[in-house]
């Protein structure tokens, strides 16, 4: 019986590069993916790295559905998001690096994300990026950026109203290991982690292919 010997490797030209790339984004670090793939990590980094300039802050395609004449009909259900702020690190945990992003209230879509500290002005530019959508009810925790930019009237404070959200916060945990609480896998680098996180974003909740 002839016996066929299969070799894994090579470079990101190659099938498993692209592999590599689409495999990434979960609970696997860049020396994880590394070595299962038998490629250097500074490969993985040099390909990561031509994916920032594709990257979007803004779930666009969801836009692209809403019409302005359904979404005057049906406000109530178009117009309520979730916003939540969620810890993580770049280096040491000294460095705080927070994902800051809103979800659809009704369907769990994810509408918009940015990257900063934990500050009223990353908070604004989450809040100037939501204004496309029309929002007209913004469900959050108690946190003071929130009550310092929100009008009451259409800011509703609580954890009862972000209950998807904190789940979406839980799913995030799982599948990205740099955002796990206690974890040796970190960014040691800005660029890096936005990279990271943002593809995961733009893949799995954007729905690019990027």
């Amino acid at each position: 019986m002839r016996k066929y010997h299969v070799r894994f490797g090579g470079g990101l030209g190659e099938k498993a590069g692209m592999t590599s790339l689409a495999a990434y984004p979960t609970a696997s670090g860049v020396r994880d993916t590394a070595r299962v793939l038998r490629i250097s990590t500074d490969t993985v980094l040099s390909e990561l790295r031509k994916k920032e300039a594709a990257l979007e802050s803004v779930n666009t395609a969801l836009l692209r559905t809403l019409k302005p004449d359904e979404i005057a009909v049906d406000i109530q259900r178009a117009g309520e998001a979730e916003i939540d702020a969620m810890w993580s690190f770049v280096g040491k945990k000294g460095n705080q690096r927070w994902l800051w992003h809103a979800i659809d209230h009704h369907t769990g879509a994810v509408l918009a994300y940015v990257f900063g500290r934990r500050k009223d002005e990353v908070f604004l530019q989450l809040k100037a990026l939501l204004e496309p959508f029309g929002l007209t009810r913004f469900s959050t925790d108690h946190w003071g950026a929130y009550t310092r930019h929100l009008d009451p009237e259409v800011h509703s404070p609580g954890k009862r109203n972000t209950q998807k959200i904190e789940r979406k916060h839980l799913t995030l945990r799982t599948r990205i290991k740099r955002l796990v609480r206690k974890t040796i896998c970190f960014s040691k680098s800005l660029q890096m982690h936005d990279i990271v996180i943002g593809l995961f974003v733009n893949r799995y909740a954007f729905g690019r292919t990027v």
